[in-house]
Formats: structure tokens, sequence, C-alpha cells
């Protein structure tokens, strides 16, 4: 039976020992803060890489209760559904895969989540509507996208407000950064794995 072999083969994620990533049929696992069921099909987000595993840490040391969120390229919505445990009033979370768009409406409801809003879009969703909206916006995408939509980005967000970047390599970060400075982000710190870089960029 290849399925129950693969089942077998694909094990639960727990991020600073606070978060366990789990798909439904693990049945032993270990009892955390934050439990986030996740349905692993062909989209991106179960935390098994590096970058999703970073902005959770990342997302532990902010605090987010009552703000308004968005999560680009949401891939699973993990990191949406997580923003919704950790007490956020509003979550959009927005992909260009239609993969990615059904597997996070199976996932927002599996986990009983009622504030996250889904798009099936991209950065084009960052209308005049959204200018200075967010107090955090999630990107855990790519470099290339990354660099051609932080102007929007950017934008989007209220002052003082903050961003979590990453799917990019640790010596991508300075490209990143000159991008970020020229539209007012303010560089706060990063973390990395195996070469992956994740960080903080606040608005000036």
């Amino acid at each position: 039976n290849w399925n129950a072999e693969w089942e077998k083969n694909y094990s639960p994620v727990i991020i600073d020992n606070r978060v366990l990533i789990r798909a439904p049929f693990h049945k032993d696992f270990k009892k955390v803060d934050y439990e986030i069921i996740i349905e692993p099909k062909m989209s991106f987000g179960t935390a098994h890489h590096h970058t999703t595993a970073q902005i959770i840490k990342l997302m532990l040391q902010e605090d987010c209760k009552g703000k308004t969120i968005l999560d680009m390229g949401c891939g699973t919505s993990v990191l949406a559904i997580l923003a919704s445990m950790l007490g956020a009033k509003q979550i959009d979370a927005v992909d260009n895969d239609d993969w990615a768009y059904n597997n996070s409406v199976e996932n927002v409801e599996r986990n009983q989540i009622s504030n996250v809003n889904l798009y099936f879009n991209d950065a084009a969703f960052l209308d005049s509507s959204k200018e200075e909206y967010y107090d955090l916006i999630i990107a855990n995408i790519n470099r290339n996208i990354l660099l051609n939509d932080l102007p929007l980005y950017a934008k989007s967000l209220k002052k003082k407000a903050v961003i979590f970047m990453s799917g990019f390599y640790e010596n991508d970060l300075n490209l990143l950064n000159n991008k970020a400075k020229n539209h007012g982000l303010i560089f706060d710190y990063h973390i990395s794995s195996q070469n992956w870089a994740a960080a903080k960029w606040t608005k000036n």
C-alpha cells in the first residue's frame, strides 16, 4: 500500500516546542501551545521546508493580537491559520495557484478558523483600497517575486507596521534590504538555516 507507506514516512513538525503542524492521519503527537492540521497535497507550506519554519519562529516573537495581517503566497495557509491562533483580528490569505487556494479552503475549515479571508489572486490584490491597511505582512515566496512586489507590500503597510519576508538565500539579503530601504522599510534582523533566510522589516 504505497499511500500507507508514504503516510508512515510523513512526519509531523514541531517548531520551538510551541507549534505542531501535523496531517490528519497522525495519531500520536506531542501536546503544544498551537496545533495546526494540514492536509499535505501539492501546496507549499507544511513547515518541512526551512523558510516556513523560519517565518513561524518570527511570528512567535511578534505580538499578533488584534492585528490585520496579510499572508501573501499563502500556500496551505498554515501561516494564516497560526496568525489567527495567535490572536489576529483579520487575515487575508492570497495565492494565485488553484491547488494552493483549494487546499487553503480545506485547511481553514479543518482548523475551524473563521477570520481568514481567502483570495485567488496575486499582488494585484493590493490595490488602492489596501493602502496603509495591514499591521503585518507575511511573504514567504521567492527572491524575484519579493523584489518585484515589494513596493506594493510597503504601500500596503501602516506606519510602524511590520513585514516578514522569506524564501530567499542568506546571500540575497542585501539585495532585498536595499530594495526595502528604498521603500521606507527599516531592517530589524534576520534568522537563517541551511543558507535560507527570513527577515523582519518595519515601515518608517
